[in-house]
């Protein structure tokens, strides 16, 4: 299993919250979400998922990920 790490531009409620993990939940492969409104990011445990593809899962649904 990996880790990955996403900061997340736009979260302020428990709803936004919920539809990130939500929606990163949603993706084969991905064992565990979870988001974290004071650090604002979430951690993502997976097997092999692209970084891209949990990207673009957060964005889909209107939240902005910050690249490096």
């Amino acid at each position: 299993m990996k880790e990955t790490t996403l900061t997340i531009v736009g979260m302020t409620c428990n709803h936004c919250k919920a539809s990130v993990e939500s929606a990163l939940n949603e993706l084969d492969g991905v064992t565990n979400a979870t988001v974290s409104l004071a650090d604002n990011n979430v951690t993502v445990t997976h097997e092999d998922v692209a970084t891209e593809r949990l990207v673009e899962a957060i964005e889909e649904i209107g939240y902005d990920v910050p690249t490096a």
